[in-house]
């Protein structure tokens, strides 16, 4: 019976070690692409959501809209993806009335989901009068499991 219960109890720690490096290994690879706040008043036509981009011409269509009115993509760090090994993770925010507001994003998979955690910001104290639009766009490796975002 002792040797069963030590069979059990190592398996669940193998387990939850499995469990702690999967979500290590996954906040380690996302690559942030872009931050920031885009300035066009909500010109660019972007609602406030969150995407999950998998092909280029979505990337492509997603690029000519944030280009619209500023040329957003000069500052990311890539705009040529290899969408056979990644997807993009993209998050609006609403447009603002004020500056100040920035998104940040926690990932994180589990047995049946990659999980997208969006976090917002907001600005304490005096804050610039300028429409802003956050925005946070990373790339992931591609996964078998769903994305869902919370």
């Amino acid at each position: 019976m002792n040797k069963l219960f030590a069979i059990l109890i190592f398996l669940f720690v193998l387990n939850c070690k499995s469990t702690e490096n999967q979500a290590k290994m996954m906040k380690e690879d996302v690559v942030l692409i872009g931050k920031g706040n885009l300035y066009g008043s909500g010109a660019e036509g972007v609602e406030k959501q969150n995407l999950v981009i998998s092909n280029p011409q979505e990337w492509k269509t997603l690029l000519e809209k944030l280009n619209s009115v500023n040329n957003v993509s000069n500052g990311f760090s890539e705009t040529k993806i290899d969408f056979s090994k990644y997807d993009i993770i993209a998050v609006f925010d609403a447009v603002k009335t004020t500056g100040g507001h920035t998104l940040d994003i926690d990932v994180k998979i589990n047995s049946e989901n990659t999980v997208v955690e969006v976090l917002r910001k907001s600005p304490v104290g005096m804050a610039t009068t300028a429409m802003t639009q956050p925005y946070y766009i990373a790339k992931i490796p591609k996964r078998k499991l769903p994305i869902v975002f919370e």
